[in-house]
């Protein structure tokens, strides 16, 4: 059973959920699950869980658990400070006022916010930053902060939509105007750097496939702060190579 939407945020329980512009209460009672058969019906994307996401009520706290087998989720905190990698079988507390999840299911990339009107932490916001994007120690070109813009471009333009489509490597090197060899270089550059700087899922086994690294990729840079919307009109600027 699908559950119904609130009108209004305000009108919500103490913890609910926005897709598409949406929202949906969230029950003390019973877990609510989200998924392609679920209280919230995400999509009908067959490479997503029936039930991939839970939202429970434990004691004092709210939780968020993976309940599918396959898909990490990348969960982090309406301010951008907090960024965490939420494998099958985990759960978390939720204890922010906003809660900003991102997956990828097959090509399609998907963002919901949780919001808490009781939450444990105040999120503070961060100062505006200039210069090269920094991860802790790991610094960024301007031409590799380019292959994250490309490749979420379309979440980015679809932002609060919910859903959209990650591309192709020959898409975004011809969105940026570049050789396939000259955008894969670095693509490797930028996966390497935040392989070393700790983030999971983006160095690939003889299993994986080149959608899942780059579907990891949009999702951290989007979780990260790495890019945001208001980057997206550089994808027009002329560009020089920096190497």
């Amino acid at each position: 059973m699908t559950a119904k939407p609130s009108a209004d945020p305000a009108a919500s329980s103490r913890v609910s959920v926005e897709f598409c512009g949406e929202w949906y209460e969230v029950s003390p009672e019973r877990p609510f699950g989200i998924g392609r058969d679920a209280d919230l019906v995400i999509d009908d994307n067959p490479f997503l869980h029936r039930r991939l996401l839970e939202i429970t009520n434990v004691g004092d706290l709210w939780m968020l658990t993976n309940v599918g087998s396959r898909l990490a989720i990348t969960v982090m905190d309406g301010a951008g400070r907090m960024n965490s990698w939420l494998a099958p079988g985990a759960r978390l507390p939720l204890v922010f006022e906003r809660v900003v999840v991102v997956f990828s299911a097959g090509p399609t990339t998907y963002q919901l916010d949780i919001y808490n009107s009781d939450p444990v932490f105040a999120e503070v916001g961060m100062p505006a930053s200039s210069g090269l994007t920094t991860v802790g120690t790991t610094q960024f070109t301007p031409s590799q902060r380019l292959v994250m813009i490309a490749l979420a471009e379309p979440v980015l333009l679809r932002e609060g939509s919910g859903m959209s489509e990650v591309p192709t490597n020959a898409r975004a090197a011809e969105r940026l105007g570049w050789a396939l060899t000259r955008f894969n270089r670095k693509l490797d550059n930028v996966c390497d750097k935040l392989d070393r700087a700790g983030v999971k899922g983006l160095r690939g086994g003889p299993g994986d496939h080149a959608m899942n690294r780059r579907a990891r990729l949009v999702e951290y840079a989007l979780a990260a702060r790495l890019i945001t919307r208001a980057d997206l009109p550089l994808l027009d600027q002329p560009q020089e190579d920096d190497r």
